[in-house]
């Protein structure tokens, strides 16, 4: 739709006339506030969800491995060949034997119960999410049959410190003359990690590969060899070399079948959020169609008068529509805006909030992630900005229609 010089300048008028219109005005404000607002809102949370899902899969997969192979009756005997195997498929980055296992961590009158890797040395250097987030100590001292590395969340829990001892106790017994004994064994903490997600700083436990084989009682086997892809979408593809690899009677789990619900659910309350915010936008595009329909009935005389100076429906349908097409424009644009702004500092803008209230606004405890993480998707921008521009084109239609076909004379009458 092309507009003329004149329909530019007669719709800017009513736009500036409408701040001394009243009603007219507050309407037409809340329309462009709604738009803005819904177009940032959208783009705010559709950015926090991506980023929230990202940080989570990136992070879950950097201590995790994409497919972890248990062997049969819980050990897997000549693992080092078993992992050989499986580094020679093309598309495996890595393959690391470990032992996994609950225990019971306690140190003087606390107790916590944890999750055991047993590693090699230079295996866990290969990880960096752990590796390269080492907080206190160092993973030189990370050998011998005494030591443990934990994450900082279980260090706070315990009261703890790089230097000091805990207790593990393994959930299986000994058997002694005099009945059946826990295991347990004291071990000096070497390191402290902090990966940034809640749920491993507090809940794991990392120690050589032979002190694991000594306190669980598997001389010379590991129950578990994780597998890292170079691509992690190229699972399905892999898999069947994987098992093959692995030898027969072997059990295997996945990621995306051990957080097939967590992230399903991610999912969901995107797409529900997704929804249940494209109604703000909804809502003030109905505002601008009721604001534009007062409009009309309050430039009735104007309308007749321009008929008669010779404007056709086709000008005046133009003017009133550019007239309400403005409002959502450029509140979608103040959105864009804001929302891109928002989203880039959206960190910054948690901690100055959280300085200014004195309230914690997101619980590393709660959400997992330490920080609050946000990544903007082009395309969903793009989506957001094009269903906001489409209302904003579509509500002021019936309005300039119905100012089109508006009869001069009649207007003029009840003037």
């Amino acid at each position: 739709m092309i507009f003329s010089a004149f329909e530019r300048l007669v719709a800017i008028r009513y736009l500036r006339s409408r701040r001394e219109e009243g009603f007219v005005s507050v309407i037409a404000g809340f329309s462009f506030l709604g738009i803005g607002l819904g177009v940032a809102t959208l783009i705010i949370v559709m950015a926090v969800m991506n980023g929230f899902r990202q940080e989570l899969l990136g992070r879950i997969l950097g201590v995790n491995g994409h497919f972890t192979i248990y062997g049969s009756q819980s050990i897997i005997p000549e693992y080092d060949d078993v992992a050989a195997r499986i580094l020679a498929i093309t598309g495996v980055d890595m393959a690391t034997p470990q032992i996994q296992g609950q225990v019971m961590v306690t140190a003087e009158d606390s107790a916590t119960g944890a999750l055991v890797r047993g590693m090699r040395q230079e295996d866990l250097m290969d990880r960096p999410l752990i590796a390269d987030n080492i907080v206190q100590g160092s993973l030189d001292e990370f050998q011998g049959d005494s030591v443990v590395m934990i994450g900082t969340g279980l260090a706070r829990k315990l009261r703890k410190r790089v230097g000091d001892s805990i207790t593990l106790v393994s959930p299986k017994s000994n058997t002694t003359v005099i009945g059946s004994l826990p295991r347990l064994k004291s071990y000096r903490i070497a390191a402290l990690f902090n990966v940034g997600m809640s749920e491993y700083d507090s809940n794991f436990v990392y120690m050589p590969l032979e002190a694991a084989q000594l306190f669980f009682k598997l001389p010379n086997v590991v129950n578990a060899v994780e597998v890292f892809l170079n691509d992690p979408e190229d699972l399905d593809d892999l898999r069947g070399d994987l098992l093959t690899a692995a030898g027969p009677g072997v059990n295997a789990l996945d990621w995306q079948r051990s957080n097939a619900s967590f992230f399903n659910a991610i999912q969901v309350e995107r797409n529900v959020m997704f929804l249940i915010l494209s109604l703000i936008i909804l809502v003030a595009a109905f505002n601008i169609l009721s604001g534009q329909t007062m409009l009309v009935k309050d430039k009735g005389r104007d309308i007749a008068i321009l008929r008669t100076m010779g404007a056709t429906r086709g000008t005046i349908l133009r003017i009133f529509f550019l007239s309400g097409a403005s409002i959502g424009v450029l509140g979608t644009l103040f959105g864009f805006v804001l929302g891109l702004a928002f989203s880039k500092n959206i960190e910054t803008i948690r901690q100055w909030l959280q300085g200014l209230t004195g309230t914690e606004l997101f619980s590393d405890e709660i959400y997992f992630l330490s920080q609050l993480p946000a990544i903007v998707d082009p395309s969903e921008v793009i989506q957001v900005v094009g269903m906001a521009l489409f209302w904003s084109f579509l509500a002021p239609l019936l309005p300039a229609w119905r100012a089109a076909r508006l009869d001069p004379v009649e207007a003029l009458r009840y003037e």
